[in-house]
């Protein structure tokens, strides 16, 4: 069981910073060979969502007011889980503190999501259906989703 957190970016501690961006660049970067820039001004707009296993970060996510990704649509991205902790449901729990969290701050909002297309069937679990084609984000496969 993971214990979740919500902040803004400037609530970070330098330690947690440095862990959030390297889970993202372990995830996003070595682990799927994919160069892109993570760091893409967003994060200071965020909520944060960060998953700690015995003070450290495995997990999190960031939730994007309307308007930062999509118009009138909150959005939920960046959304990873360390390899040493899959397999373990830690995943779902992530999803359904985001959408707790998301709830809370932004009530009545639809969502809407870029995923990599093969987790469509985790993110269907989660109540999102898919809109549209797939499309190339990066060089990865995703599809837009709308909960």
């Amino acid at each position: 069981m993971l214990s979740f957190e919500c902040k803004k970016f400037d609530s970070f501690s330098p330690q947690e910073l440095h862990d959030l961006l390297a889970l993202r660049s372990e995830v996003f970067v070595v682990e799927q060979n994919c160069v892109y820039q993570d760091i893409d001004g967003k994060d200071l707009l965020a909520l944060h969502i960060i998953g700690k296993s015995k003070e450290k970060i495995v997990a999190c996510a960031r939730i994007l007011a309307p308007g930062v990704s999509y118009p009138e649509k909150v959005s939920i991205g960046r959304v990873a889980v360390s390899q040493t902790q899959r397999g373990k449901n830690q995943g779902h729990e992530l999803m359904n503190y985001c959408l707790k969290q998301t709830k809370a701050h932004f009530p009545a909002v639809t969502i809407k999501i870029s995923a990599q297309a093969h987790l469509e069937n985790f993110y269907n679990k989660h109540g999102f259906k898919a809109t549209g084609e797939e499309y190339l984000e990066d060089g990865i496969p995703h599809i837009g989703m709308i909960l």
